[in-house]
């Protein structure tokens, strides 16, 4: 059976080595010299041999000699290891990986990242970014601690924490008889030539349903979109944290009737603990978002 080594007599002797005597290695330990006596010979008795020479001050015995290097070297890796853990629990290092959808990857990651990493520079993040049925995968794969995006169905494997609200609108051209007005109600669309988009099902299960049934096209990659608007091809509903603002040709008008949100938030396997780092993450989306 396998002696039970437990690190403080270890320490000890490793004391009385540097020390040069065992009643340095006390004073220096802040110990009494009995204690340190008893939990040395306490080791030995484990081992099954003597670590050092009965009468001689603070000799090593061969296999004294032997076991020194060898609880330097667990010592050391004891040592780092409590450091690094102390670290996961305090926050300050650590690894997550996260999905989250385009719009949000792009419009809120930049400062939320960019704050987070100032207030834990010790823990690397991986962000990963796509559609929200890819998010919904990669958390139910145990791929990324954490998903940020707005949740189609409910899942009991999952937990959803909403965080906020993001309105539809009708994307155009500046050109468009739309571009000016400030709301739109949802059957002025049925006149115009629609795209979908891989969010139109938003309008799903509302009195706008019908205008999933009047597409021209429908393009579910942004930067296609993207182009397709510009050119004039037609209008789209797209919640207001995907509208490409950058473009400046292309204008957002709320969607009036019927009003539609989604809802963004954090999404992570039920029942399952997230790591101190993931857990820092989430709290501090929370807190800038809610």
């Amino acid at each position: 059976m396998l002696p039970e080594l437990k690190i403080t007599p270890l320490r000890y002797v490793l004391a009385v080595v540097d020390q040069g005597g065992f009643h340095a290695a006390a004073r220096q330990l802040h110990r009494t010299q009995p204690a340190l006596s008893m939990a040395i010979r306490e080791l030995e008795s484990r081992l099954g041999e003597a670590l050092f020479e009965r009468g001689a001050q603070a000799t090593l015995t061969p296999f004294g000699r032997y076991c020194v290097p060898r609880f330097r070297e667990l010592i050391t890796q004891h040592d780092r290891l409590s450091r690094e853990l102390t670290a996961q629990v305090e926050r300050q290092a650590g690894h997550l990986d996260m999905a989250a959808v385009p719009s949000v990857a792009s419009r809120l990651m930049p400062g939320l990242l960019a704050d987070f990493v100032v207030r834990y520079p010790g823990i690397k993040v991986s962000l990963h970014d796509g559609n929200a049925d890819f998010v919904r995968e990669q958390v139910l794969a145990g791929e990324v601690d954490l998903g940020l995006t707005s949740l189609w169905e409910g899942n009991a494997a999952l937990s959803f924490t909403p965080l906020m609200s993001d309105a539809l609108g009708v994307v155009c051209r500046d050109d468009h008889r739309l571009a000016g007005r400030k709301e739109v109600h949802w059957q002025e669309l049925m006149e115009e030539s629609l795209i979908g988009n891989g969010t139109s099902r938003l309008l799903q299960g509302t009195d706008a349903a019908a205008l999933r049934e009047h597409y021209a096209f429908y393009i579910s990659n942004m930067i296609s979109l993207t182009a397709m608007l510009v050119a004039g091809m037609g209008v789209t509903t797209l919640p207001r944290l995907a509208f490409p603002e950058e473009y400046e040709r292309l204008r957002f008008i709320p969607l009036s009737e019927p009003r539609v949100e989604r809802e963004i938030g954090l999404l992570q396997l039920a029942g399952r603990s997230l790591s101190p780092g993931a857990r820092a993450m989430a709290d501090f989306v929370a807190r800038a978002l809610e």
